[in-house]
């Protein structure tokens, strides 16, 4: 695999978690890296590590703060798990990341992806990190025809990378296969550019691009959502996400599944007299398997009564709180 570390070391795109590495810094990055860009990456693990530099900072802010540093990147339960997993290393192994599978395999959030990532770029160990990457890579070197969703397909993408790698360099090995298929193995391959088209097995056969092979993708769900935001003595009503759903400890405004709803029956619903003010613009939200339309509306009351599950803000404060992405977009159009 020589000409592939050749290949990676000329081409490597330039990163901040590849400087100075540290098992921490591995964690965090391939955290934040899973189902999202890495130039969307960059600010926030650079923001992250001057704000928890090591697992002790981490473990010690509290929930509401590491909600707030991850906002925007969505996906919460990554930022509740590298919290709670925070935690656990520095109860449980005296705040210092484990270098076996078994003891990371313990702590919270982290998958076989992850743990082999830790183990092979933080730890320099033979180590299997099959990301989608790197099982797009092997699916095609090797021309696998079967359905990468089914696990003992996946045993063998992960069997495959394993032996795939240079035993001097593995760590090498591994990252550089996830660097070909982010930048040159897409999903339309560049097939004239690999620096493996010589053993290819997928090109060779001219399967390369209908591979790989997966199904079993989840429909979109679409929703329409009304959302009330109620203002009342410079205070705002919001509420927080309860603890087990997709939105635990993010801030939202109280919504209403359905069509846009008169001022008289959001009075019924929210239990209190409102004035319409105005309609906000319309937001897109979508998260997990959903896409949701926010049709949003500005109301005032009289007095901040008391709501249930909910909150009044200074209406200066909500640029503090952790939001949902979607009502974030709604919080920023009542800043000004």
């Amino acid at each position: 695999m020589e000409q592939l570390h050749i290949w990676f070391k000329n081409n490597q795109r330039s990163f901040p978690w590849r400087e100075e590495r540290t098992p921490y810094k591995v964690w965090i990055s391939e955290v934040m890296l899973q189902q999202t860009r890495a130039s969307v990456v960059i600010p926030y693990f650079l923001q992250w590590m001057e704000r928890f530099p090591n697992v002790a900072a981490l473990a010690a802010a509290s929930v509401e703060e590491v909600i707030k540093a991850w906002e925007g990147l969505g996906y919460y339960s990554r930022a509740r798990n590298l919290h709670k997993g925070a935690r656990q290393i520095v109860s449980y192994f005296h705040g210092a990341i484990p270098d076996s599978r078994e003891e990371l395999s313990r702590i919270s959030g982290l998958g076989p992806y992850t743990i082999g990532a830790i183990l092979s770029f933080g730890f320099q160990k033979r180590a299997a990190a099959v990301d989608g990457n790197v099982a797009r890579v092997i699916s095609r070197y090797f021309a696998i025809d079967e359905n990468i969703c089914r696990p003992k397909v996946r045993k063998k993408i992960e069997e495959k990378a394993i032996a795939f790698a240079q035993r001097e360099e593995p760590w090498i090995t591994a990252e550089a296969l996830i660097e070909l298929g982010a930048t040159v193995c897409r999903p339309k391959p560049r097939c004239e550019e690999c620096p493996l088209k010589t053993g290819c097995e997928g090109l060779q056969k001219g399967i390369a691009a209908s591979l790989p092979i997966k199904s079993g993708e989840k429909e979109i769900t679409h929703l329409t959502r009304v959302v009330t935001v109620v203002e009342s003595q410079g205070q705002i009503l919001v509420r927080k996400g309860e603890k087990g759903k997709v939105m635990a400890d993010l801030y939202e405004f109280p919504y209403f599944e359905g069509i846009a709803q008169s001022p008289g029956h959001l009075e019924k619903i929210l239990g209190f007299k409102v004035e319409f003010v105005q309609n906000l613009r319309e937001v897109i939200q979508t998260f997990t398997r959903y896409k949701a339309r926010l049709f949003p509306c500005l109301l005032k009351t009289a007095t901040p009564v008391p709501v249930a599950g909910a909150a009044w803000v200074a209406r200066e404060r909500l640029s503090d709180l952790p939001f949902s992405a979607g009502h974030r977009k709604i919080a920023r159009q009542i800043w000004i």
